[in-house]
């Protein structure tokens, strides 16, 4: 299970470095696509093959299930670390998610998100403030 909070730099070729509680779970391969909030998704292979199987079963028929299976799978690409324990994000991920300099990566249960670090900030302060109505509205979903 990945948790926590970390704060890293991309270096000027687009690497950046992975946390060491993160490393072994992510393992050798991984994949990294677009997330939701404008942040990047980061999945173990196992869990990314198990999240695939539940995005093929969505109906091609509707609209919005091609566009959102579309917009997930044309952005992913396998990652693995460097010796050094960095990721090289492709420049369309690193665009997409604003990634410049400082980066936020946080462990979500099953992924890692890695953000911009401002953007981060400004999204978790928000957050912050109505997380009590966010918990309060879990009753709808048998939390």
């Amino acid at each position: 299970m990945f948790m926590g909070e970390f704060e890293h730099s991309l270096d000027a070729k687009g690497r950046l470095t992975v946390p060491v509680k993160f490393r072994d779970e992510l393992g050798a391969q991984f994949v990294v696509t677009r997330g939701l909030d404008k942040c990047l998704f980061v999945y173990p292979m196992e869990e990314w093959r198990i999240l695939e199987s539940k995005l093929k079963a969505l109906p091609m028929t509707r609209g919005d299930a091609r566009s959102f299976v579309r917009f997930f799978f044309s952005g992913a690409s396998e990652c693995e670390l460097d010796k050094q324990g960095r990721i090289l994000l492709p420049q369309k991920l690193r665009d997409y998610a604003g990634l410049d300099k400082d980066c936020t990566l946080i462990g979500v249960s099953n992924r890692v998100e890695i953000w911009d670090s401002n953007v981060w900030a400004a999204y978790a302060t928000e957050a912050e403030t109505s997380f009590a109505d966010i918990a309060e509205n879990l009753v709808d979903f048998s939390f």
